[in-house]
């Protein structure tokens, strides 16, 4: 079991257009020192919604504003910091391009970038962020939009 406060809580999300959705490289590295490709995410600032987080963080990281399509869902996962365990959970939401440029993202973020979504389902680096990007296809899928 963790103990009561070892548990971290973000929102992210999954930003389309034309098929395509936006990836970046953090400038934090994995564990081994390694680039991430990652979906931009981050915690919530005091009472902030999850979506209105995840929007947030989306503009910081990206550059873009975007617009809620819907939850995709949850991600959860363990990590060690600082030689304790803490539970993670990422709530993602699909969300639609409205405006902005990729490079106007903040200091946290070495690159922004568009890529197809099907690729972003099989080249982003952790297996939860995978499954949004495909679940995020399987909803534009859905809805008769493209992917």
């Amino acid at each position: 079991m963790v103990p009561a406060g070892e548990s971290e809580f973000s929102a992210g999300g999954v930003v389309v257009r034309d098929g395509r959705c936006i990836v970046i490289v953090p400038t934090r590295r994995a564990a081994d020192g390694s680039r991430v490709l990652a979906l931009p995410k981050g915690h919530p600032d005091g009472a902030e919604s999850p979506a209105d987080a995840a929007l947030r963080e989306v503009r910081e990281e990206t550059g873009v504003d975007a617009e809620v399509v819907e939850e995709l869902g949850d991600i959860r996962y363990w990590y060690m910091r600082g030689g304790r365990r803490i539970a993670k959970v990422v709530s993602f939401y699909l969300l639609e391009y409205v405006s902005g440029e990729l490079e106007d993202h903040d200091h946290e973020v070495e690159r922004a970038q568009w890529m197809a979504l099907d690729e972003a389902a099989q080249r982003l680096t952790y297996k939860g962020e995978r499954d949004m990007a495909a679940a995020a296809g399987r909803v534009l899928s859905r809805r008769g939009k493209p992917q």
